[in-house]
């Protein structure tokens, strides 16, 4: 299937980074990474501290939160990647110690075939497998001795499912994607976009993930754009979506086609309609793909969408650190788990301190 060859060869200069530079860096954000965040710098860290402490108030003992689905490991995983998004690390203090709850969590979760499954957490099949698997190769190589081997072992286990399920036989305009469970004959590109994602980050830790398996994906994808340059659900779908559309500009990005037409179609689309977001059935997951696109294409695409994201988004932060329904769009399932719509919110705000290691790095890597 696929071998993982030096899976840890970056870890040694990870830790050294994070550790002997993390107080540099992030005392040079707002200077030096993003004049779009310098305004709202100092907002933007005291927003960051009242999440997190409600957050950390929030989670249970063994790592999951309360709410419908603060038991999903897919939320939990989004919860430890929005901590991971402000530059804290597993283990040390407080937020290190939250950061550990949630691996641990997610492991407990894994069955012995690799997938990651909550039976009593709502979890939505591969689309919380694939998050999953993305939060443990956003950690793996700044874990103590004793879950380093854990996180190894789960990551490595984790991607060979999310592989095997892509080379399931699918319908005709389907293949090279994935659906809600891992032997499923279609494909939807919200699920679809979080497993690239998951190998994407895999690969960059020296996972040795085949490129026909990138390459297919990234053909899947495409084959899911309309003529207005949206991008939709399912092939045949005519309705395009503002949330699939940043979800397949950064997809594309992190791939190597970020000056294809498609991407520059999609932009188009994308700068028309990103103030709609608020509106729109899953505005967090929205605002979370957007933001993140536009900060990579960079320009007057991230000065436009992150001026708009820290005027319009700060305010709406609640009293108790969380951010409430009025940041949740229409009535959804982001209206009944404030750790989601928290964790999204925040790892929206922070796109500028590239502190997860798959939004700093560009194709060059894997040369």
């Amino acid at each position: 299937m696929f071998t993982f060859l030096a899976f840890f060869r970056f870890n040694t200069l990870r830790r050294l980074i994070w550790s002997s530079f993390l107080g540099m860096l992030i005392d040079l954000q707002a200077q030096t990474i993003s004049p779009v965040l310098a305004p709202h710098a100092d907002q933007v860290e005291i927003a960051l501290d009242r999440a997190f402490d409600f957050l950390i108030s929030t989670q249970n003992p063994d790592g999951s939160f309360p709410g419908e689905y603060g038991k999903s490991a897919g939320v939990v995983a989004l919860a430890g990647m929005s901590v991971l998004s402000a530059g804290h690390t597993p283990g040390g203090d407080r937020y290190g110690e939250f950061i550990n709850r949630c691996i641990d969590y997610v492991l407990q979760q894994q069955n012995e075939d690799g997938y990651i499954l909550t039976s009593n957490g709502r979890d939505k099949g591969l689309y919380s497998h694939n998050i999953s698997t993305l939060f443990l190769a956003e950690v793996s190589g700044m874990m103590d001795p004793e879950r380093e081997p854990k996180v190894k072992r789960g990551l490595q286990e984790a991607i060979q499912l999310i592989i095997q399920s892509q080379g399931i036989k699918k319908r005709p305009g389907h293949e090279g994607g994935w659906r809600y469970t891992p032997r499923s004959n279609d494909s939807d590109l919200s699920v679809s976009g979080w497993a690239l994602m998951a190998l994407k980050a895999a690969r960059l830790n020296g996972a040795m993930v085949p490129e026909e398996n990138i390459e297919a994906a990234v053909a899947y994808m495409l084959g899911n754009q309309l003529e207005n340059g949206s991008f939709t659900y399912q092939k045949g779908n005519n309705n395009g979506r503002i949330t699939l559309t940043g979800l397949s500009v950064l997809s594309l990005n992190l791939t190597g086609h970020h000056d294809s037409p498609e991407v520059q179609r999609a932009l188009v689309y994308i700068m028309k309609n990103y103030r709609k977001i608020p509106k729109s059935e899953l505005a967090c997951y929205a605002l979370y793909y957007n933001t993140q696109s536009a900060f990579q294409m960079g320009g007057q695409y991230w000065e436009d969408v992150g001026s708009w994201l820290y005027d319009y988004y700060l305010p709406l932060q609640q009293e108790d650190g969380s951010w409430g329904k009025n940041a949740a769009g229409k009535s959804s399932s982001e209206s009944k788990t404030p750790v989601y719509r928290t964790s999204m919110i925040v790892l929206s705000l922070t796109v500028p301190y590239r502190q997860l290691p798959i939004y700093q790095r560009d194709e060059t890597i894997d040369e």
